[in-house]
């Protein structure tokens, strides 16, 4: 065969299988959890498939190793999740898919790292957490009338060119509609069209995604205990996120901790237990359940006593610290909830507690000062793609939340979509934590800084 012939074959039969595997693909790789040496990779197919990849220090592109192959299948739904073992602490790995052998190529960089060793070392490493809630990908087919209620997708772009660490999935990340909450096929149909959107995949495999639910991801608007699917909806949320636990021994939910180098982070499942929200406000109404409540006041006891955690970050659906009027979806519509829990915080004295937030469709700072304690902050992100707030009523007025008093002045942001960035820096024993918001842009809107050594209580 002459040479301009077999090299004609050769980029033919290099074509032809290209598209196949890229065919193949649904939507992915995601990068999920990661510790010193393990990560999980996450991808969901089309169609059954044998799902490998490729990875490799950063540094050294020549060391290349294999994963085990996993494969996809219909009931799982096509979605394969791998965990890489026995990686170096502190390296940044790129890595490929293979989908049934061959290459999948992508247009972005894909890259996970480990944490690394720093303890009894050096001073925790400065390092970085996005993150936001509210996410409605839109499908006129099914979609109210009128004007489309996601918008400024490219907001998934602004958020991977800030390289962030870590990305914190705040609840309502997706929208379950009408005709996708009362089954179970409808509720894969829903997280699988989400999770395509081709504006998120760079975001998906080139940081560390973990996430907890709201409503919307959950069942239906407001939706509680009641809700005829909450297993089939906990088992599916499971299968579409690649957190490394989820619930306790004996309490199903969404609900984990993890560390990333000196924070400790505890994420809450605020519906699969709750309470209806016109449930009489007695000792009986719960946001949390006894179970989870146990839980979180244990584990935030068991983390006080670790002298490497410097900020211990809560992050749930629902507003906590808001007090100021009378919206359903906070903590403190749960009074026996809030009391417990802040009485917990404040009697075991536990430091660096900081509240993240979502849901409200604006974003704020709440700041709830004591002059007994600290103060406690609540930062609430939201929207990323869904409609926003405006905090006027239906004559165009402001309603009473305005000018809500425990807000931080300057930081409410209700104009643009918009993101949560949280930034960690500073020797080990002088760490200071910066909270910013960022619109679809990429403007900054607001900063704060809160040092370490104010989180905890006076002397």
């Amino acid at each position: 065969m002459k040479p301009v012939i077999r090299s004609l074959v050769l980029l033919i039969l290099t074509v032809s299988w290209l598209p196949a595997q890229s065919t193949a693909l649904r939507s992915g790789p995601m990068v999920g959890y990661g510790t010193m040496t393990e990560v999980m990779l996450w991808v969901q197919t089309n169609k059954p498939a044998s799902i490998q990849y490729r990875y490799w220090n950063s540094a050294e592109p020549k060391s290349v190793l294999t994963s085990t192959a996993v494969s996809t299948d219909r009931e799982e739904p096509f979605i394969a999740k791998s965990v890489i073992t026995g990686l170096t602490p502190g390296v940044k790995y790129s890595y490929e898919l293979l989908i049934d052998g061959k290459p999948v190529k992508r247009d972005y960089p894909l890259r996970f790292q480990t944490q690394p060793l720093w303890q009894w070392r050096t001073d925790p490493p400065a390092f970085s957490v996005a993150f936001g809630s509210c996410n409605f990908v839109n499908e006129a087919e099914i979609d109210r009338p009128g004007k489309p209620y996601g918008s400024d997708f490219e907001i998934f772009r602004t958020i991977a060119a800030k390289q962030p660490d870590l990305f914190l999935w705040g609840g309502d990340n997706t929208y379950l509609r009408e005709v996708d909450w009362d089954s179970r096929s409808g509720i894969i149909r829903r997280h699988s069209h989400t999770r395509a959107l081709p504006e998120m995949q760079p975001l998906l495999g080139s940081v560390h995604n973990l996430a907890i639910w709201d409503d919307h991801d959950y069942g239906p608007n407001d939706a509680d205990r009641t809700y005829a699917l909450r297993k089939e909806s906990l088992e599916i949320f499971t299968r579409f996120w690649a957190n490394r636990t989820y619930g306790a021994a004996g309490t199903e939910g969404t609900f984990s901790r993890f560390v990333w180098n000196d924070v400790e982070f505890f994420l809450l499942d605020d519906r699969y237990h709750r309470s209806p929200n016109d449930a009489p406000a007695d000792g009986q109404k719960t946001m949390f359940g006894k179970e989870q409540m146990q839980w979180l006041k244990d584990a935030l006891t068991n983390s006080a006593g670790n002298r490497d955690i410097n900020f211990r970050i809560i992050v749930n659906g629902n507003q906590i610290l808001n007090t100021n009027g009378a919206f359903a979806e906070m903590l403190t519509q749960f009074p026996s909830d809030y009391d417990e829990l802040l009485g917990h915080i404040r009697s075991r004295k536990i430091p660096g507690i900081l509240f993240l937030t979502g849901d409200r469709h604006l974003t704020e700072l709440i700041a709830l000062k004591d002059s007994s304690f600290y103060t406690l902050y609540d930062f609430t992100s939201s929207a990323l793609t869904s409609g926003l707030t405006t905090l006027k009523d239906r004559n165009g007025n402001w309603t009473a939340e305005y000018t809500n008093p425990l807000r931080v002045e300057g930081t409410l942001v209700n104009d643009k979509h918009n993101f949560g960035m949280l930034t960690v820096s500073g020797p080990r024993r002088e760490r200071v934590l910066t909270m910013e918001c960022y619109d679809v842009t990429g403007t900054l809107r607001w900063s704060r800084t809160v040092p370490a050594a104010s989180l905890q209580v006076p002397r």
